[in-house]
């Protein structure tokens, strides 16, 4: 059974950085996807990142493109979304996950959450 966890959120202001980390353990055979997600107070979650563990092709939402770099560190089993020139409206609780397809940015039938790091970006 896959297990998640998060690391790396925090408060910043316009402008800043930051860099998550999500350590994976219990890899299965049908996690071909992992990808980040992130859902703001009162609104959905919405996909911001996916990385194809075969052969690692990314795709991102148009709201982070150019700022959102999602990466994998295979000998550590930990998966890392670089965030820069960060915005207020990148506030919100990031989480990471597997799973076995992905539409665009979004991990699709997913197995496994994390419990989540809040990023809450100041103006």
């Amino acid at each position: 059974q896959v297990q998640l966890v998060e690391s790396g959120g925090g408060s910043v202001q316009a402008g800043g950085s930051l860099r998550l980390s999500c350590a994976a353990s219990g890899y299965t055979s049908s996690t071909y996807y992992m990808g980040w997600f992130r859902q703001a107070p009162g609104k959905e979650r919405e996909g911001v990142a996916s990385i194809d563990t075969g052969d690692s092709t990314t795709v991102y939402a148009d709201s982070v493109k150019g700022r959102f770099t999602i990466s994998r560190d295979n000998a550590k089993s930990t998966l890392y979304l670089q965030m820069i020139s960060l915005k207020p409206e990148d506030t919100a609780m990031y989480y990471c996950a597997t799973g076995r397809g992905r539409t665009g940015p979004r991990v699709m039938w997913v197995d496994a959450w994390g419990q989540g790091t809040q990023v809450t970006v100041s103006s």
